[in-house]
């Protein structure tokens, strides 16, 4: 089984990244063959300074990498260093409805929050349905609001087959699951766009203060209180252990505490969890050219791929004899 999924280099990793796919990207990567890309030409579609965008995509390599994706079970590489991507990107263009693309919804719902509506952004799904079909990818991890993208995928694939004989694989979407919500610092989905975020490798004061701000409801401290329905209490699940839940819940439900509290709590458990990730983002950041080896060395075993799966697509529609 060939597992592939991208990651787009807009802004630093937070918690929802993280719980939400990059573990389960990790758990993912001891298949037969695993392909993570960090997607810096779908980052093109928001990110419009130069400076930010490299910094971005080395940041996002030293990440994944510190929270244990090995390069010596998956392939990494920065989407834009495999050009294949856009030359199958094309062919897939030139047999693509407008109707289908005006019917996807991350763009209806991108354009309806003010986003420019380029053609960058409308063809968006092409480009992500080339990503996966130049490495003969089975599955693809996606959260539930990309399922509609893979289903594109296997739409352009399938009339490409139909056109032109058997030429790709068609994937099929693995919805990833957190084991448990990921709330912003507001309660609501931690996000990006709303500004409620919690990076993975914020230094420690800045977390700590972001942590001390977050929203609680105003119910006096004697009151019992329902665990699973507090957003710290969702937010301390993530990363404690078992017993530390489960004593978490009960001081919950006896009340008599202060949400102050809580939030130590969490601060606790964040920093003792990602420790040694922390370490091991310290160590690669010393030796920039070790990560770019790897990301380089990625992209060759990618193109290798990706040349087999390209010059067969090419065949099949007449552009090589």
């Amino acid at each position: 089984m060939r597992v592939l999924s991208g990651i787009q280099p807009t802004a630093r990793f937070h918690w929802g990244n993280y719980f939400g796919a990059i573990r389960q990207y990790i758990d993912l990567q001891t298949e037969d063959e695993a392909y993570y890309f960090i997607a810096d030409l779908h980052a093109l579609t928001t990110v419009r300074d130069a400076d930010k965008l490299r910094q971005n995509t080395f940041d996002a390599a030293v990440d994944l990498l510190a929270l244990g994706l090995n390069p010596e079970h998956a392939v990494m590489f920065v989407q834009s260093h495999v050009p294949e991507v856009t030359q199958l990107c094309w062919l897939l263009m030139t047999g693509t409805p407008m109707g289908l693309l005006e019917r996807c919804t991350a763009f209806k719902d991108k354009k309806a929050h003010g986003l420019t509506a380029d053609a960058g952004l409308f063809t968006y799904p092409v480009l992500m349905a080339a990503d996966i079909l130049l490495y003969d990818a089975d599955v693809v991890p996606v959260g539930k609001d990309q399922v509609q993208h893979i289903e594109v995928c296997r739409d352009l694939a399938g009339s490409f087959n139909h056109e032109f004989g058997e030429t790709f694989v068609l994937p099929k979407a693995k919805i990833l699951e957190s084991t448990a919500k990921v709330p912003g610092t507001d309660g609501e989905k931690m996000s990006k766009s709303y500004n409620n975020t919690l990076e993975v490798f914020e230094p420690l004061g800045q977390l700590k203060k972001k942590i001390m701000r977050i929203t609680t409801d105003s119910r006096p401290m004697e009151d019992a209180k329902e665990p699973e329905s507090d957003h710290l209490f969702q937010l301390y699940s993530l990363m404690a252990d078992d017993s530390q839940r489960e004593e978490m819940a009960a001081m919950y439900r006896r009340g008599g505490f202060g949400y102050g509290e809580v939030k130590k709590a969490l601060l606790g458990v964040a920093t003792d969890y990602f420790a040694e990730a922390r370490e091991r983002r310290e160590a690669l950041v010393a030796k920039p050219e070790q990560v770019q080896d790897i990301l380089a060395d990625g992209a060759s075993r990618a193109r290798k791929k990706a040349g087999e799966v390209l010059a067969r697509a090419e065949t099949a529609c007449g552009l090589r004899g």
